[in-house]
């Protein structure tokens, strides 16, 4: 089911900077990229990762002054721990290389003398910051101050955290070194800039095609119909970094030579391997180039690189996919609270597959924040991976094994339900191909709802114990060993470890190119346990071993929350409430549940299970169909019969007298209730 042209792809994410580990902001990224490359693979196509370290700057020289190490042995250490731990959360990289190597070197002097060779540098004196205690002029990140749009205090030297505004250091307002605390005082200095203005109209045109997200298009024009300023690409010595050629005590930009890690990163795995280099760089060829980054990063990879990039004749990238910001628990990750957590924290008390589905059933194609709610990841792995996925696999193996020598049926008996989970994928991989992931998990659990249906319906551990059912038994089983095959080629891109555990199961490749393919008569591997339950515990000591000694900081309360009742809550807190109009699309009752019902809820675009203690008022055959209003951000529940992934909202004195609240005519699943 693969197109029959296979493309040639080239991916990368952004540098990680080789001054600190990982930690689970960077993962974020790696494991989106991770993914699609994945996906790609699976659907045939030739697809490589590539990433690197950014290690250059003047942060990396002084961290290595300050351990009494050279900035090379400093950054060598840092890239052995960085590949370890993207190694632990099963990052695929073809190559993982870093800014300071000699291929970086040479496409670093060999883009600025294009640049320069077609009148695109600039040099000129500029007032510059000046450290007077450390005797060094001071990058932009090492000046701090109030910034010049918003008055934001404590921003760097050259963006505002706060307002997005970019500017020169000389423009903070009350600036101080971040090194040593002086007060910066003004030198001269030749500079040389890159001349972005001569690329207005490029850019333009660049900003309006489909190379990037709408909203980080529209954040760009802002630059555009701003005027765009020439970009200073030097900085003065001493700096870690690479000399500009010809002009001794000028050292290139940390962020000029970190996007052309890239292209060095991609040349040094054709070095390796003999793969070719120049289709993948040069215009004109047949190959894709994609950068997955964050949105703090926007202005260097949509403006500044396409416009190097062209005027150094090389090609501009296919398409840039820009993600949010990763939170824990609704805030900005804190080392306090233990939510500033580093990527080998998080492998030392967790399996990385736990999160990588977490991420993807989070992620999508925009540039929202992703927030990591401890409860609900907890919640939703046990359940959909755990208790739908798995559990298919489990509970037919054993019947299998026990009773059948590990051998499928011949045939299959529910021939309709397994074309109907095969026809899913070409819907599956558009999603994927959209990086629409959180859309895709939800359409593999709700198949995996269907296989455990089918299953429960079936009941094989009945008919197991009925004289001559052997032969439903095993037609049953191995219907549902079947769709988790499929589900399985589904997740592999997410959970690769657990796919490679299931293929030595089913004793067979998880291809896409390979979906169609129906397992009769096929003998078995023994089944061992795909991925176990996540304690809530091991949670807990990982936020413990995240937490650093902060001091206590008590925010004071405002006049509005001292004035609440203990019973009363704030409206900032029932504003937080996502009421959805939803369709009941099924309602069962519930086994050995006096008053639930089992109620399964279309928002529109996706579903959810609710339990709702209405049983006593309404007939199951008499609520589908129904509109009602749920609350669709209450976080997942675990009961006994299940996982109620909401909550429905009723009035009445209790009994027969319950009345489900109904939406006005007119009303579509989905909308939000105002």
């Amino acid at each position: 089911m693969a197109p029959t042209s296979p493309r040639k792809i080239l991916v990368t994410s952004a540098l990680p900077y080789a001054n600190a580990p990982l930690h689970l902001g960077h993962m974020l990224e790696q494991v989106q990229a991770d993914i699609w490359v994945r996906f790609q693979r699976s659907r045939g196509h030739d697809c490589l990762y590539v990433c690197a370290d950014d290690a250059h700057g003047t942060a990396i020289m002084l961290a290595a002054e300050k351990q009494g190490i050279t900035p090379e042995q400093h950054i060598a250490r840092i890239h052995a721990h960085h590949q370890r731990d993207s190694a632990g959360f099963l990052i695929d990289f073809a190559n993982f290389h870093s800014t300071h190597s000699a291929e970086n070197r040479y496409w670093s002097e060999e883009i600025y003398r294009r640049l320069k060779a077609n009148g695109h540098i600039a040099s000129r004196a500029i007032t510059q910051a000046f450290d007077p205690e450390k005797q060094l002029f001071l990058a932009d990140r090492f000046i701090k101050g109030t910034c010049p749009r918003c008055k934001t205090p404590d921003q760097y030297g050259d963006n505002c955290e706060a307002c997005g505004a970019t500017y020169t250091p000389a423009e903070l307002i009350d600036p101080v070194s971040a090194i040593s605390g002086a007060t910066p005082i003004e030198k001269d200095s030749i500079h040389f800039f890159f001349k972005l203005p001569e690329f207005e109209a490029m850019l333009r045109q660049w900003l309006d095609s489909d190379t990037l997200q709408p909203q980080v298009a529209n954040k760009l024009r802002e630059w555009t119909e701003a005027g765009l300023q020439e970009w200073d690409i030097s900085r003065d010595a001493p700096y870690f970094g690479f000399e500009i050629p010809g002009e001794p005590g000028k050292y290139f930009y940390v962020w000029l030579d970190a996007p052309i890690g890239y292209i060095a990163s991609f040349q040094n795995y054709c070095e390796r391997t003999g793969h070719a280099f120049d289709p993948y760089w040069l215009p004109g060829g047949d190959t894709e180039l994609y950068h997955f980054i964050g949105k703090d990063i926007i202005n260097f990879h949509g403006l500044f690189w396409p416009a190097m990039l062209h005027s150094a004749g090389l090609r501009t990238p296919s398409a840039i996919f820009v993600h949010g910001f990763l939170t824990v628990n609704g805030t900005k990750m804190s080392k306090s609270r233990g939510t500033f957590i580093n990527a080998s924290t998080y492998l030392e008390h967790l399996d990385a597959e736990y999160l990588r589905y977490y991420f993807a059933a989070k992620l999508s194609s925009a540039v929202d924040d992703i927030d990591l709610n401890l409860e609900d990841f907890v919640q939703r792995v046990n359940s959909d991976v755990v208790g739908k996925i798995v559990n298919i696999a489990s509970r037919c193996a054993g019947f299998l094994a026990r009773g059948f020598d590990n051998r499928l049926a011949e045939t299959c008996a529910e021939p309709a339900l397994l074309a109907d989970f095969i026809a899913r994928g070409e819907a599956i991989a558009g999603l994927y191909e959209q990086r629409e992931f959180n859309k895709a998990m939800r359409e593999v659990v709700a198949l995996a709802d269907r296989a455990n249906q089918y299953i429960d319906e079936k009941k094989p551990w009945l008919l197991a114990k009925q004289e001559g059912s052997a032969n439903e038994v095993h037609a049953v089983c191995s219907v549902g060993v079947n769709l988790f095959r499929v589900l399985m080629i589904y997740l592999k891109p997410v959970l690769p470890a657990m796919a490679t555990k299931a293929e030595s199961f089913l004793a067979c490749p998880l291809d896409w190119t390979a979906l169609d393919t129906t397992l009769a008569g096929h003998r078995l591997g023994n089944f061992e346990p795909l991925l176990t339950r996540i304690d809530v515990k091991q949670v807990e000591a990982m936020v413990e071993a995240s937490k650093q000694a902060a001091p206590a900081k008590t925010p004071a309360p405002t006049a509005k929350a001292e004035s609440l009742p203990a019973s009363t809550i704030a409206f900032e807190d029932f504003a937080r409430v996502d009421l959805r109009i939803v369709e009941i699309v099924a309602a069962e009752l519930v086994e050995g549940a006096d008053k639930l019902l089992r109620l399964t809820l279309s928002l529109g675009d996706s579903q959810k299970q609710v339990f709702a203690g209405i049983r006593s008022a309404y007939e199951p055959a008499d609520l589908v169909g129904k509109l009602t209003v749920m609350v669709a951000n209450l976080a997942p529940r675990t009961m006994r019969f299940g996982v109620s992934e909401g909550m429905v909202l009723a009035a009445g004195p209790g009994g027969k007298d319950i009345f489900l609240l109904e939406p006005h005519a007119g009303a579509q699943p989905g909308m939000a209730v105002k």
